[in-house]
């Protein structure tokens, strides 16, 4: 009599495939026990209603694997190793509870479940997350155009772990003309964005225990970087100048500042404290590193040069990304290091991906060189220009009385504090236009220490202006409907 046996094939793929997923499962469940005949190949094939050669082949598979025996005269026997096997699948969830290192509990507790602030409500009609793409039709062909050039002129041996040469000579140019900054090609090395150059910044220059000084409000990537790796992070204080100088502590071993631009309030950091953070980091033996952002998209003045342009002593790591500048999916940026750091960061470059990806930087080295990434930011700035404008007429429209906007004159957002009202209420209206279509982000996750007043992030490269006017229209009447605005 043949054994009976429950076999389920799950339609994916080949028959013989499903055959022998559906036998390695009744093997590894224990529904055929070890020393167990299976049943013959034409009783099996006619009770699934398949071939006996798709038996057949299932079943040599299975022995050249380890699961079957095959005894010549009685057929084909569940192998030993069968029971040795299925309380390993059993103890399954176990294992995956073995003992995480603290690196990895840190990552978890920082992860709040999200990928950026506001992704997660990509869907609503009027999203003033800051951080969206400046949509730009003209920069994806020309992209498409770079990226088919550099295909044909490709290497395809590992990049160099520093970063291609071309495109770093052209960001020596770029900045020297544009922010004030002398480097040579030598001191830049090529990252994939702002994330990886804080944990580099941890890797080579921290400690576990070590203290990190942030701006407070400030970026909360770098605060979730650097708690990640074991520092121990600080918040400074920000006023309408940007960072205090006379806050700093007496000993930290890095700070992070954002002079040109601070984010997220838009303070511009004067050069009397400027000199001071430089003096401060000099005498405390300390890094700087300037994550200039958006510094390219000024609307008013002629900027400030970078806090680099006037290090004498090696103490800032300038580092500066294409993902405002360009888009977010391009995952490249640059760190300019002093003499003293370039080979422990080119080594944990090298280490962490062996380099970035050549064909993109090619394409952006050949874009830059032939002048065509300076026409695009002319062109963004012209258009995050109205956008703005938009923005600060429609506040002045329909929320004039509720908010105070901080205007910088520069960069992709606003920044608005209500006038009335607390967190909470903050909070309440940011739930309440989400139902209604809008997306508000608050102040309060960029700070370590809750802000003096409620505020908001508004966000204005994601949207054209005729958007930011009709969202603006839906703030001032969520504002109302909340009671912030009488």
């Amino acid at each position: 009599m043949e054994p009976i046996v429950y076999i389920q094939l799950d339609g994916l793929g080949p028959r013989y495939a499903q055959l022998i997923r559906a036998l390695k499962s009744a093997i590894l469940e224990s529904r055929l026990a070890a020393g167990a005949r299976v049943p013959a190949s034409r009783a099996l094939a006619a009770e699934l209603g398949i071939s006996r050669n798709t038996v057949i082949a299932a079943y040599d598979q299975l022995q050249a694997e380890g699961f079957l025996v095959g005894r010549v005269g009685a057929g084909s026997f569940v192998a030993e190793i069968g029971t040795r096997i299925a309380p390993l699948r059993e103890s399954g969830e176990n294992a995956l509870a073995a003992p995480l290192s603290q690196f990895a509990h840190r990552a978890l507790a920082l992860n709040d479940g999200t990928r950026i602030p506001g992704h997660q409500h990509r869907d609503l009609r009027y999203n003033l997350q800051y951080g969206l793409p400046l949509t730009n039709p003209a920069l994806a062909s020309a992209w498409r155009r770079e990226i088919s050039r550099a295909a044909e002129r490709a290497e395809f041996d590992y990049p160099d772990a520093q970063g291609l040469a071309a495109l770093r000579e052209q960001i020596c140019d770029y900045l020297a003309r544009r922010r004030g900054v002398t480097a040579r090609a030598a001191n830049i090395l090529v990252i994939s964005g702002t994330q990886q150059a804080f944990a580099l910044a941890s890797r080579v220059l921290l400690e576990v225990g070590d203290t990190v000084v942030l701006e407070d409000p400030h970026y909360r990537g770098a605060r979730q970087i650097f708690s990640t790796y074991g520092a121990r992070v600080r918040g400074v204080r920000v006023d309408q100048e940007g960072l205090v100088p006379a806050a700093l502590p007496a000993r930290a071993r890095l700070a992070v500042v954002t002079p040109s631009h601070q984010f997220p309030t838009g303070a511009l950091l004067p050069l009397a404290r400027r000199v001071e953070l430089l003096e401060w980091a000099v005498a405390g033996k300390a890094w700087l590193i300037e994550d200039d952002y958006d510094g390219e998209f000024r609307f008013g003045g002629r900027p400030l040069a970078a806090l680099k342009s006037l290090d004498h002593d090696g103490r800032v790591i300038y580092i500066g990304s294409y993902s405002k500048t360009l888009f977010p999916a391009l995952r490249l940026g640059y760190m300019v290091l002093p003499d003293s750091l370039i080979d422990a960061f080119r080594a944990a470059k090298w280490l962490e991906d062996r380099g970035s990806n050549t064909l993109e930087q090619a394409a952006l080295a050949h874009f830059m060189a032939s002048g065509g990434f300076e026409r695009h930011l002319r062109r963004a700035a012209q258009s995050l220009r109205a956008r703005r404008s938009a923005m600060i007429e429609g506040l002045r429209k329909h929320a004039a009385d509720a908010v105070e906007v901080v205007d910088s004159n520069a960069g992709m957002h606003l920044t608005a504090w209500l006038k009335s009202g607390n967190h909470a209420d903050c909070e309440r209206l940011a739930a309440h236009a989400r139902m209604r279509g809008l997306g508000l982000y608050t102040i309060a996750p960029y700070s370590l220490q809750s802000p003096s007043r409620p505020g908001l992030l508004l966000g204005y490269a994601g949207l054209p202006p005729a958007d930011i006017e009709a969202a603006m229209k839906q703030f001032g009447r969520c504002l109302r409907d909340t009671g912030l605005l009488g």
